[in-house]
């Protein structure tokens, strides 16, 4: 018997005799679905936060404005409702760190490790912008919302270097590659979570969005396409 044979005989062996008979359930006669039905997330919810308070609000989309200003190409980060975006997520299963190992033990590791910490991402969140609030208090006696550009773009650029003290309870850096890997996914998702208002950074890239097929434009090799892009809100109307 080759080795791996034996060794996928040996596990199924073990995992027969040890686990208990599980109780599925046989789908017989076709799929679990109904055809024409589409299986998409909720449409928004308008107006109101889910997670963020008013101010963590306006200091997230002040971030955004920073990350990405507005030019002849696309709107900005904070038009585009990148905030809105990590509000949504922060009130769900990524903010609440569902699918992340959380029992601990937790040992600072290497930055090729990746953050080790009981902290979930709406808690990092919670921490860093009280954190980064105050800093702006007590060096320019004014909010963080309320400083120029330039005073943000510093504070923002010394967050990245790690060069800004922010607390025993924050890590500064990694709450900036969090802010900044938000803030990207908020441009760039589908206007169903919040972000990229009216599909702005799709139709800057000529991404087509969540088109069912392209069987109609296959024909039309070498031309421009002029595609509109379609989003998962237009396929739940």
């Amino acid at each position: 018997m080759k080795r791996r044979e034996f060794l996928t005989s040996v596990a199924a062996l073990g995992m027969a005799s040890s686990l208990p008979v599980a109780k599925a359930e046989t789908v017989q006669g076709g799929q679990p679905w109904e055809a024409g039905k589409i299986n998409t997330p909720p449409a928004p919810r308008k107006g109101g936060l889910q997670y963020l308070t008013q101010q963590e609000f306006d200091m997230l989309g002040a971030i955004a404005e920073r990350f990405i200003p507005a030019d002849e190409l696309s709107i900005s980060g904070k038009e585009a409702g990148c905030a809105t975006f990590i509000d949504r997520q922060l009130a769900g299963d990524y903010g609440n760190a569902v699918a992340i190992y959380r029992l601990g033990r937790f040992v600072k590791g290497t930055p090729e490790q990746g953050p080790q910490s009981p902290l979930t991402p709406a808690q990092r969140y919670r921490q860093g912008l009280a954190a980064l609030e105050e800093f702006a208090h007590q060096h320019f006696h004014k909010s963080f919302v309320a400083l120029s550009g330039e005073q943000q773009d510093d504070l923002l650029h010394r967050m990245e270097t790690d060069q800004l003290n922010l607390g025993p309870n924050v890590e500064t850096r990694v709450f900036f590659e969090l802010l900044l890997q938000n803030v990207r996914e908020g441009f760039l998702s589908d206007p169903i979570y919040g972000g990229n208002k009216e599909m702005a950074s799709w139709k800057m890239l000529g991404f087509p969005g969540a088109r069912y097929d392209f069987r109609d434009l296959i024909g039309k090799k070498g031309k421009k396409l002029h595609i509109i892009p379609t989003s998962l809100i237009d396929n739940t109307l």
